[in-house]
């Protein structure tokens, strides 16, 4: 078999590895604008925090430690204990759930019934105080995080494929395990929203808030939930992403790739997100590889917004968005 396709087929596998953690990102923006119709911009700082305050509680870090430091002279960084990864994910989830509420009561529940572009410009707010947050709270020194998830390469893909094509695949232990827990988080939340009777409010108040609220749905606890799964979304991003290049703050501009990947899933649908994931992870691996060499190379840093714009043209809804039709 030619070298070149060996190549572009261990190329497209990667692709597809990338493309997944892509699509972890998308899911959270999918989820809050079904629910409420707010494209949470503010998705990818949310991975950053999540992972921050994560690595923050494993390595038992005092939070506000420089502030501590700055107004009372105490320099303390750590509390002298060690926090096992599971336990420290389930407090952190607690942290996003607590989040959820904050940013619902003191944010959008002062924004129901205002125009789309202003509850945008509040994410985008909240976007950069988080951030900022972040850095006060945990540092921003790069912080290795290291939940137990096995990385490197995976030696049975490159033994069977050595000995199938006499070339050896090189496919990462970490964007396996991130491919796996991805399917698992899109069937459990397809599984969520079609079938549990908050998944089914959950796509009522998308529909309508006013007849959702006539029904007797109480939208503060809608808002509350899609916020929270949001956050759990964007903490499984943050452990992959955070686990594959360090916990440092260029992670919360994984959310600009995400945007590509609603624009040809669907801004509204979840399987979508997954879709349009591995259509940018495989596309912009492929480009680099083919056309990239022609051109001076660094296309991934382009490709998926100039793709984007093309799906924009000819199809705004996206592969699986919702066509909307207005009346006049």
């Amino acid at each position: 078999m030619p070298e070149q396709l060996l190549w572009g087929m261990e190329i497209v596998m990667n692709g597809l590895m990338t493309g997944v953690l892509y699509a972890l990102v998308a899911l959270g923006f999918v989820l809050i604008f079904k629910a409420s119709g707010i494209f949470n911009f503010s998705q990818g700082v949310m991975a950053l925090f999540a992972a921050l305050t994560l690595v923050g509680i494993m390595e038992g870090r005092v939070p506000f430690s420089h502030l501590i430091k700055a107004v009372s002279g105490v320099s303390v960084h750590h509390f002298g204990w060690n926090v096992p990864a599971f336990a420290a994910i389930l407090l952190t989830m607690a942290v996003m759930v607590l989040l959820a509420w904050l940013v619902n009561r003191f944010i959008f529940r002062h924004l129901v019934g205002q125009e789309p572009i202003i509850l945008f410009m509040a994410t985008i707010g909240l976007a950069y105080f988080l951030e900022g947050f972040g850095d006060i709270m945990w540092g921003s020194d790069i912080k290795k995080l290291d939940v137990g998830l096995p990385e490197g390469i995976n030696d049975t893909i490159d033994e069977v494929t050595f000995n199938l094509l006499g070339y050896g695949f090189f496919i990462d232990n970490l964007d396996l395990w991130a491919t796996f827990v991805a399917v698992l988080l899109v069937i459990a939340l397809v599984m969520f929203a079609q079938y549990s009777k908050h998944g089914r409010a959950m796509r009522a108040v998308a529909d309508d808030h006013q007849a959702a609220l006539s029904v007797g749905i109480n939208l503060n606890f809608i808002w509350v939930m899609v916020w929270s799964l949001a956050g759990f979304v964007a903490l499984v991003a943050g452990i992959m992403w955070g686990s594959k290049s360090g916990v440092q703050f260029s992670l919360s501009l994984i959310a600009l790739k995400a945007l590509p990947v609603l624009m040809l899933g669907g801004f509204t649908s979840i399987p979508g997100a997954i879709v349009g994931g591995l259509i940018i992870g495989v596309g912009e691996k492929l480009f680099e590889f083919i056309i990239g060499p022609m051109v001076g190379g660094a296309t991934e840093n382009w490709f998926a917004y100039v793709l984007a714009l093309i799906f924009l043209v000819f199809r705004p809804q996206g592969l699986f968005g919702e066509k909307i039709i207005e009346r006049v």
